[in-house]
Formats: C-alpha cells, structure tokens, sequence
C-alpha cells in the first residue's frame, strides 16, 4: 500500500464544460485530499476551451486552497508526469458527430435509438476515441505508469475493455447511470436513496439491479417495487422509466439509467423512447446540417427535456463562458449552500485509495473474472466494488436474468470485432460487427452505411480499408 506524501491528479479532456468543473469541485471538496500538497494538472488540444476551465480551477482554487497548484497545458505528457491519477473525458466536436451516428444509421434501416454507446452509431463512436484514449494510456506507460486510470470518455464499456486489454495501465470506468437507477427505484418506492441498499450487475448502460433491500430491515423491496410500477400512470415519465417498467415486468429486474441508453442496444425499444423522432432533427429539404459544423442540429436527452431544459442541451448550446459563471459561480454557491458533492465516483475513489478508506462504490467498469457470473470472462462488466489502500476490488455479483446475459454476450462479441476491426485496419471485421448487431437492416444497407460513415467523419475516423 502506497503513501502519499502528495498528491497530483491530471484532467485530460479538460475543456469538458461538465466532467472537468464537476471533479475538480469534487477534489476542492474533499477535506482529507486537500490536507496533502495538491496539484491539478489540467489538458486540453483546444486550448480557447482549456483556458475557461483553468479560470474557473483558479478562481475555485483562490477560495478553497490557495496552496494548491493549477497548471493547464496542450501537451499530454507534461500534464502526465508524475500524475497519480488521471480522469479522462474526451470528446471531439460532440454533436456535429454524434449527430451523424444517428442519422445515418438510421437512414440505412438500422433500428437504432440515441446513437451513443450501442447500435451502429456506438460502433462509430468507439473507433472515433479509441485513437485517442490508446494515445493517453500509452503515454500514461511512458511518464505515469503506476497512475490510475479513471475513464468517463463513452462508449464506456468498449473503450475500458480494449484499453485493458491493449495496454499495462490500472484502468477503471466510471458512470453514474447506476446511481440514476438507484434514485429511480428511491422515487418509485418513496424512500431515500441512503435508506436502500442495492447491487448492480450488467453492462454500461444496459445493467440491472440484482437486489433492491431496505437497510434498517434488510427485506427486500422488489416486491413492493413491482407493486407501486403498476399503481403509476402509464405515461408518467415515459422517456425515462417506460421502458425499465416494462422490462421490469418482462425479467423481473430493474434495468437503468433510461430508455435512450437502455434501448441502444435491442431493436424493439424504438417504440418507448418518444424522443427519438426529435433528435437532432433537421429538414432535408432546406438544410444540409454537416456542410459545416456550426449546424443547428439539437441534442434531445428526453421529451420532458424539451420543456425542462435539461443540463446536457445546456452543455451543447451555452457559450462556455456562460455555463461555467452561471452554474459554477462558486462564491454565489456557497452562500446558498448549492454546492454538493456530485454523483460521480471518481473522486470518492481517489480518497479511498489514497488515505485506505474502505469504500464501498455501487457500480465501476473492469474487466469480467467471474464477478458477473453468467456474462462472458474478459469482457467489460458494470458491478459493485469496494476500493482501499490497496486498489479496486471488483465484488461478486447475483446472476442476471438469461436473456438478459444473451443480450450483454452479443456486445462482448461485438466489442472483441471492433477490437480486431482497429487493430488490423479492417472494415470486413467492422462489418461482421455490424451484421451482429441488434438493429441491423440489411447486408446491402451494411456495407452502404459503414462507406458512408467513413466518408462523413474520414477526418477522425482511423484507417480501416476493406480487405
């Protein structure tokens, strides 16, 4: 068990208006980390988006810890070197391409919803910041090779099991999809979130939870759970909890965080996520939204988000600037008490490890051996860990439904095609991938599609050539 004497935690993707302001809170937080010498090193390749989050980190750091160091660079190694951990969100022209991964797809027949982490557009998705994350952890051996990795970057569960499996890092991933399902089944149920224990066991974005208990009396809640699912109106929340509902009756579990994520990765879910005529939605007739990236094209996270307007629309249409002095003015929160330490499990962990706290994290992305008992070894598993001085301990789960493990199966498969796909530059091996896929079409309408792609985003897409 190592000891710190101090402590530096490097931010890569750090112009993130969400991920970077939201740990680095986190960290400022953090009465027992910031007793150690701190330093944040924070990177970015833009480097206008780079220098709004290092404004923000100073002004935070000027009223939490003055003695705490702030750097920001444009160069990976320099903000690596000697890092004990390092937090990665990554993201190039977010919405211009993911726009892509769900139009495009969809145009071809692919029954594909959102265009995230599953379908076609996840495929896509993956091959656009595999390059990069390669890039991070293969430096991370050169200058850092003892750090942790902690990994926010989606598609999670593609991009954690091919790292692991490509490089020598420590690497973890991390989502707080889990603690959404948590607060959904609290909601339901009319109980406080700390009032239940639950154990989640799946794949990112596609997970169940196997157990659902009442702390104080150790019974268990699915019961009643089951019972107030069918006192709700049948569309209250639709875009959100619809199809968990649903599922829940079906296999007896509740699945998280949403349709929009639960639904990428099965055909017959494009019927529980109304949102999904609006996505991105444009007129074909009088725009041609990707002729440039300024398009007017719009995030849809749910139908609710269209009257509430939801954080991740915010994120895509805000100027920086803005998001960061209306939502993270600090001293403002302060005096309100709005500042809370947020959902996000890279931190907790860091403190645990750090200082041998035993810690208890509800969901972390490792690599399967035998944790998730009925889903494939070697694949990249969403479950229970408990973390101390000593690292991560990935904890053994309950057994998920079949059907459910047939379903996560297929993506471990896809995953392991994608893998080869990039490693040997190879559109057949993306093809047998595509062809695997839930949503597929057609052979013809493959093959269009994968060439299209390539065609749209061939400025961020790796080389794969057919063979």
């Amino acid at each position: 068990m190592k000891k710190y004497e101090k402590l530096k935690i490097a931010i890569i993707g750090a112009g993130s208006v969400s991920f970077c302001p939201s740990t680095v809170l986190d960290i400022f937080q953090s009465e027992e980390i910031n007793t150690l010498p701190l330093e944040i090193a924070l990177m970015d390749i833009k480097k206008e988006a780079l220098d709004v989050s290092f404004g923000f980190c100073q002004k935070l750091r000027d009223q939490k810890n003055p003695q705490a160091k702030i750097s920001a660079t444009t160069n990976l190694k320099e903000a690596l070197h000697d890092a004990d951990f390092v937090v990665t969100a990554i993201e190039k022209d977010r919405y211009h391409y993911w726009s892509q991964d769900f139009h495009i797809p969809r145009k071809y027949g692919f029954r594909q919803i959102y265009g995230e982490n599953g379908g076609p557009g996840g495929l896509f998705h993956t091959l656009r910041n595999l390059g990069p994350m390669l890039e991070i952890a293969h430096a991370m051996e050169e200058v850092c090779p003892d750090a942790l990795l902690l990994n926010y970057t989606n598609p999670e569960a593609k991009l954690v099991e091919i790292i692991l499996k490509s490089t020598k890092i420590k690497a973890v991933g991390l989502c707080h999809g889990e603690w959404w399902g948590v607060w959904q089944v609290a909601h339901m149920l009319g109980m406080k979130m700390e009032d239940i224990e639950t154990e989640a066991c799946g794949l990112n974005h596609f997970a169940c939870l196997t157990k659902i208990v009442d702390k104080k009396t150790g019974k268990d809640l699915y019961p009643l759970l089951k019972e107030k699912e069918k006192q709700l109106p049948k569309l209250a929340h639709w875009d959100h909890d619809t199809l968990s509902r649903l599922m829940l009756r079906i296999y007896g579990v509740w699945m998280y965080p949403g349709a929009n994520h639960i639904g990428e990765y099965f055909a017959w879910s494009d019927a529980y996520l109304a949102s999904a005529a609006m996505q991105f939605f444009y007129d074909p007739a009088t725009e041609n939204p990707w002729e440039n990236k300024n398009n007017p094209l719009e995030l849809v996270y749910t139908v609710d988000s269209i009257v509430n307007r939801d954080w991740e629309t915010e994120m895509a249409q805000k100027d920086a600037n803005a998001i960061f002095e209306s939502a993270f003015t600090v001293k403002d929160k302060e005096e309100s008490g709005d500042i809370v330490q947020s959902s996000e499990y890279g931190v907790p962990i860091i403190e645990a490890i750090v200082f041998n706290k035993t810690t208890k994290i509800g969901a972390v992305n490792v690599l399967n051996d035998g944790y998730a008992p009925n889903l494939p070894n070697g694949m990249a598993v969403e479950i229970p860990a408990i973390v101390d001085g000593d690292g991560i301990h990935p904890q053994k789960t309950a057994k998920i439904p079949t059907a459910l493990a047939a379903m996560i199966a297929t993506q471990g498969a896809i995953t392991e095609l994608l893998h080869e796909a990039y490693n040997e530059k190879s559109r057949n091996k993306l093809l047998q991938a595509v062809l695997l896929d839930p949503t597929v079409s057609s052979y013809n309408n493959a093959v269009a599609m994968i060439n299209e792609m390539f065609e749209a985003q061939k400025e961020v897409l790796p080389d794969l050539r057919w063979n």
